[in-house]
Order: structure tokens, then sequence, then C-alpha cells
């Protein structure tokens, strides 16, 4: 698969199965109505989904210079981190505003989410790596 197609499948798939998980989960933490919570996941899977994408880029070029190829679980750890922590200066605010609460409280209220999709994120990539196999950038050199 061509590296910009495979950032659009995984991306989309990812926040597919993150909106069926956060979706409930939400209405549940907040208190807040499910058309509500629904509302704010998605507009946090609309910003996850772009960051993915990005962020994903970003991570596959700088992956590409390294000289040991492969991903190992440090490699998937440092990923899962990066992509996580830029999501979380990314979605805290449009947290705060949405449900009109501090942006401490916010970041307070997001730690369930981010425990949760930091496991989520390392599985995932594990197991699209696994039905898609590895990208370019992170495949062994071939024998030949």
């Amino acid at each position: 698969m061509k590296p910009g197609t495979r950032r659009v499948v995984q991306a989309v798939l990812y926040e597919v199965f993150a909106v069926a998980a956060v979706g409930p989960a939400l209405a549940l933490m907040f208190n807040e109505p499910f058309s509500s919570t629904l509302g704010l996941a998605f507009l946090m899977s609309t910003v996850a989904l772009g960051w993915n994408y990005v962020f994903n880029g970003w991570f596959e070029r700088w992956e590409a210079r390294q000289a040991v190829k492969g991903r190992s679980f440090k490699r998937r750890l440092a990923h899962g981190t990066g992509f996580e922590g830029g999501l979380v200066v990314l979605l805290v605010p449009i947290m705060a505003w949405w449900l009109d609460t501090s942006l401490l409280k916010a970041l307070v209220a997001d730690l369930g989410v981010l425990a949760f999709f930091f496991v989520y994120a390392v599985v995932f990539t594990w197991a699209f790596d696994r039905v898609f196999g590895l990208p370019q950038s992170a495949a062994p050199p071939a024998e030949g």
C-alpha cells in the first residue's frame, strides 16, 4: 500500500473504532446527554484524524532515517507517546470549551480518556501492521 493511502486507511479505521468506544464512555464520565458527548467525540475524532495523518507522516520520515529497521516495542511506545502527547495539546482546550470547564478540569477528566487511548494506539498500530504489513519505512531490507 502506498504510504499516503496507508496513513488514510489507518487513521480512518482508528477513529471509527475510537468513536464507537469513546462516545458512550464520555456520556458516563461527564454525566452529559449522549447526543452532546457523541458530538464531542466526533469533534475530537476529526481533530485526531488530522493529527494522526500529520504525526504518522512525521514519524515515518523520522523512522526511514533510522539505521535499525522494524518496529520494536520501544519504537511503538515512542510512537504512542508522541501521538497521544500531541493530541493532549490539541484536545484539552476543545474539551474545556465544550464542557464549559477549566483547562485543568478538562485535563484531569481527559486522563482517563488518555489512558485508554495510549493503550489503544499501541495495540491498534500493532494490529494494523499485522493485517496490512509494515510500512516501507519500517520494512526490513529485501534479501537479494
